[in-house]
């Protein structure tokens, strides 16, 4: 018998990754180069040069039993170093060591982040459409999510509804931006009226809400868009950074944490989570890749290139007809399905061998997700396919 909060987790098990299983049985049947799967969003990019070059580099000349061996929960000193002093250039901070944690990737950042401060039954408030593993990270501390209907002319954030929902059980609030799977960056308006919101009650309930920011896609942001640094607004803010899309690194899983010095009990919260990261089973980040991250901190993916796949797509889908969310950052197209189950829609587009994922996958129905982080040539061999599920919806 398995465990009661797995069994729901196991009849929940993600459809998007069912649908990257199911991408590798058609292409075992059609062949990879006729199967259009925009399903999962596993960069297509290769790390930069430079990452291969610093493994190399630290595997042939750095001490063995520094690069395999264990270091402070928190991480390699000269790491986090590293990572405050590249922040602190782009957005004109003041970190140092103490304020980074690395992590596991971003997912063990939020489990950390929540393991910190959540207690059972408290509130963690997200927006739709969101990442549906939010949930089962806040359920792994007995919290309860609570989700914020979506706004679907803008898809930025639904204030009003938020407003409406915070409460004295509220803990914190989880946003992400570049967001999955819309593609928008929330604006500067959207975050200060947001953090006005959560100020407010925060006064209100006599304790502090924080701000968790979700941020594994900043690194990816088209036609000179910023993408603000959301401590600047709230202090009660948490950030999550993962190098999965940044350098083209998921399966490396290394991340960091940023707690400011403006933190609310800082110094016992930057403690507590230094211990969950051991506590959890972690121990600490992945150290070969700590090393390299040190080397490699402000290299940068090739954002032109998802760019040009973003605007072969847009343009290529909406000149047939399906309306579409123009992406801001990230590397998702957002389109809304021309009938209302979006779930049938996406068994339809199996016929023509393409792979995309239903917008209930994020608390959303309606629409679907399709990851651009694939090749050009993908993308330019799947117009003809979208050409006919178009013709099939006579749009």
């Amino acid at each position: 018998m398995i465990a009661e909060k797995m069994k729901a987790l196991v009849a929940n098990n993600s459809a998007v990754r069912a649908m990257f299983e199911e991408g590798a049985k058609l292409k075992a049947i059609y062949g990879e180069e006729n199967v259009f799967d925009f399903s999962l969003g596993n960069p297509n990019v290769a790390p930069p040069e430079t990452v291969k070059e610093a493994i190399y580099d630290i595997l042939e000349n750095e001490e063995p039993t520094r690069v395999h061996g264990y270091m402070s929960n928190a991480g390699f000193e000269t790491t986090r170093y590293a990572v405050a002093g590249s922040l602190n250039k782009r957005f004109n901070t003041s970190y140092t060591e103490h304020n980074i944690i690395m992590s596991v990737g971003a997912g063990s950042a939020l489990n950390v982040i929540l393991k910190t401060i959540l207690n059972p039954g408290e509130e963690v408030i997200t927006f739709a459409p969101y990442f549906l593993e939010y949930g089962g990270y806040v359920r792994n501390y007995d919290g309860q999510l609570t989700v914020v209907p979506a706004d679907t002319e803008t898809f930025q954030p639904n204030l009003d509804a938020f407003a409406e929902l915070l409460s004295e059980n509220t803990r914190a609030v989880i946003i992400n931006t570049p967001h999955n799977p819309t593609g928008v960056i929330y604006s500067d308006e959207t975050l200060s009226r947001l953090t006005r919101i959560m100020r407010k009650q925060e006064e209100k309930n006599g304790s502090p809400i924080f701000l968790i920011s979700d941020e594994p896609y900043r690194a990816l942001a088209y036609d000179g868009a910023v993408v603000p640094w959301v401590p600047d607004y709230y202090k009660n803010t948490f950030v999550a950074y993962s190098f999965s899309k940044a350098l083209s690194l998921p399966g490396e899983r290394i991340g960091y944490i940023v707690i400011p010095n403006q933190v609310e009990d800082h110094e016992n919260v930057i403690a507590a989570a230094t211990i969950a990261t051991r506590v959890m089973g972690m121990v600490n980040a992945p150290s070969l890749m700590q090393l390299v991250i040190e080397r490699c901190i402000d290299e940068k993916c090739d954002v032109a290139y998802y760019e040009n796949n973003r605007n072969q797509l847009y343009n290529g889908l909406t000149g047939f007809g399906f309306e579409c969310v123009k992406p801001e950052g990230a590397f998702y197209l957002w389109m809304k399905s021309p009938i209302p189950d979006e779930k049938e829609f996406v068994e339809a587009a199996k016929e023509f061998n393409i792979l995309m994922v239903p917008g209930s996958s994020f608390a959303c129905p309606g629409y679907v997700r399709l990851a651009y982080c694939v090749s050009f040539e993908t993308i330019m061999a799947s117009m003809e396919a979208f050409g006919k599920l178009a013709e099939k919806y006579n749009l």
